[in-house]
């Protein structure tokens, strides 16, 4: 497996895999067909990521039973996952009723609400008083009471404790909510540490075993971040269950996965960030010793990403490495300066069922005083995380401040250099 990354990043070649595992999947010939019924168009929030029909997750109350979600299945690793797009205003109460029909145990939330001053998901949950808000959300469309029960903040992440009630049968039962708060937009978590910690973390609650309903993993869509955990989660059980970390096909792993739901995994940086994790993951998992040199520095891998302007290939800032790689490319422009075009793996997917349209005109249009009440009066109690980003610098990156002026010096050395030919990331793109 490491040997197989290594030969990639000496390559060049994470646009051509990536390419290749897009290609594959866009030959699938699912059907998609009931997120595409005009009743449950509003009920999207990307109009060109939708679920499969013999996939995607059925409401059991209700007169309508649309809810833009897919079961994901690794029945190898004897996991489920239900992938899912950030709740809009209008399916808050269907989300929080999927939660309770599937008997899920927890949450998986790896988005900010507001990411580069736009609107990614709805305030779906109450933030408590403890937090200046309210401990009760009461969903009268679905007859369910959500009552905040406690929160707990880690280093990268929030833990959130939750009492569902049932309105109608008085039924109650706790869940979890795990919400990584530093995982960037346009990009991915700035080491593989802080991300295995996160994923470590849910696995030691048992909320992923199989006696629990399937666990909600939610980003924006349900398919960037959400795909990069389930990957990195599944692949990981897989090696501990055969103990040897190369007895997975990390890309075959995906291309099963796309089967359940669309474009799982977007980018080649995402690709790449996978097999970092992984292999890092393994160590952990299989408890093994240091490696020998030349492997050791996977876990520095993201200390530095960049975009090459020439091949939008992705390369490593590492200096006692035996692999070396391709010189990094001069200091990039702001990303708030990219093209706002890009031809992903969804948008060729939905070429095929012919319904192209631009996910900017399907973003939740919460009202601008809505947004502001959130930013001011939430946003930095529930991102008060531990952090190497301070409180204000959340605050300013969550606002809309500049990428520059919203990062540390301790994060100098993580900053993105996103120099982009072939790749064009608009500013609101999905991950």
């Amino acid at each position: 497996m490491e040997v197989e990354f290594y030969e990639i990043d000496r390559k060049n070649a994470w646009n051509t895999i990536f390419q290749e595992i897009r290609n594959e999947s866009n030959n699938f010939t699912y059907i998609i067909k009931d997120a595409k019924k005009l009743e449950n168009k509003n009920l999207n929030r990307y109009r060109d990521v939708n679920p499969f029909d013999h996939s995607r997750v059925r409401l059991q109350r209700g007169d309508k039973d649309y809810i833009n979600a897919s079961l994901v299945e690794v029945p190898s690793a004897d996991r489920s996952y239900i992938l899912t797009q950030g709740p809009l205003p209008v399916t808050t109460g269907h989300f929080w009723l999927m939660v309770w029909e599937q008997k899920s145990k927890a949450i998986l939330m790896l988005n900010r609400i507001i990411e580069k001053n736009t609107v990614k998901c709805h305030q779906y949950w109450p933030v408590g008083s403890e937090n200046g808000g309210s401990d009760d959300l009461i969903l009268r469309d679905v007859n369910l009471k959500i009552t905040f029960l406690s929160q707990k903040n880690e280093s990268n992440y929030v833990v959130r404790n939750f009492l569902i009630t049932d309105l109608e049968s008085e039924n109650s039962r706790e869940i979890l909510q795990f919400h990584y708060t530093t995982w960037p937009d346009f990009g991915v978590p700035e080491s593989p540490e802080a991300f295995l910690n996160f994923l470590f973390s849910v696995r030691a609650s048992g909320v992923l075993n199989s006696n629990y309903g399937p666990p909600v993993v939610h980003c924006s869509a349900g398919i960037g971040r959400s795909g990069t955990f389930c990957l990195v989660d599944s692949c990981l059980v897989l090696i501990e269950k055969n103990n040897d970390p190369n007895s997975i096909n990390i890309r075959q792993q995906l291309l099963e996965m796309r089967h359940y739901r669309m474009g799982l995994i977007q980018t080649p940086d995402q690709l790449r960030f996978s097999y970092v994790a992984i292999i890092e993951g393994a160590k952990r998992v299989l408890s093994m010793p240091n490696v020998p040199s030349g492997n050791e520095n996977l876990s520095k891998t993201h200390k530095k990403i960049c975009f090459s302007s020439e091949n939008c290939n992705i390369t490593e800032n590492t200096d006692d490495s035996d692999v070396s790689p391709p010189p990094l490319p001069p200091r990039s422009r702001n990303s708030d300066d990219l093209s706002p075009s890009i031809q992903t793996d969804i948008n060729n997917f939905s070429e095929l069922n012919g319904d192209i349209m631009n996910s900017d005109s399907s973003l939740s249009s919460m009202k601008q005083s809505e947004s502001d009440a959130i930013i001011n009066s939430e946003e930095n109690n529930q991102y008060s995380c531990k952090s190497r980003i301070t409180d204000e610098e959340m605050k300013q990156s969550i606002t809309g401040t500049s990428f520059n002026s919203s990062v540390s010096p301790a994060l100098e050395s993580h900053v993105f250099c996103l120099c982009m030919k072939r790749l064009n990331f608009p500013r609101n793109f999905i991950l």
